[in-house]
């Protein structure tokens, strides 16, 4: 019987495959992916000349996001409790996690569109991953209006 050759494609997806360790792909095994617990990820959100600070939490949607920045994105009014943006593309969501503790100054992604919401007013909604907390210039949200924002990582 003949043998076939191997396809480049074979070689290539059987050298990827051992290139990783198991769990190396996941630095983070082990911690809960829905985590709300602040780390050392801190951005900056800059609209009409003022600049707001949030502390991201450990979890891998969070991360993601992270790794997108910088960005520019416009931040608009939806409802009366949140600002939102749009993002380039969708975030993981496996930071997705139930939290009941929902608090104004929540910076959250929103699953089903994509984008951010920002909360300044009380808030309960599922579809939610808690990305992080504001903890500077919040009051910037309660501004009305669209406008250019500028994220980047502090």
């Amino acid at each position: 019987m003949k043998q076939q050759p191997i396809s480049r494609r074979a070689v290539l997806c059987a050298a990827l495959a051992t290139a990783v360790p198991p769990g190396a792909a996941n630095s983070q095994e082990g911690r809960d992916p829905a985590s709300q617990e602040p780390i050392d990820m801190r951005i900056s959100m800059t609209f009409e000349g003022r600049t707001m600070t949030a502390t991201l939490y450990d979890n891998p949607s969070a991360r993601d996001f992270l790794s997108m920045l910088p960005l520019h994105l416009t931040i608009k009014d939806y409802g009366n409790n949140e600002k939102i943006a749009y993002l380039p593309r969708k975030l993981t969501e496996k930071g997705s996690g139930p939290f009941g503790d929902e608090q104004p100054y929540d910076l959250c992604y929103f699953m089903p569109w994509g984008n951010l919401a920002m909360f300044y007013g009380d808030y309960r909604h599922p579809g939610l991953i808690r990305l992080g907390r504001f903890d500077g210039g919040q009051q910037a949200l309660h501004m009305r209006g669209e406008f250019p924002l500028r994220i980047e990582r502090i």
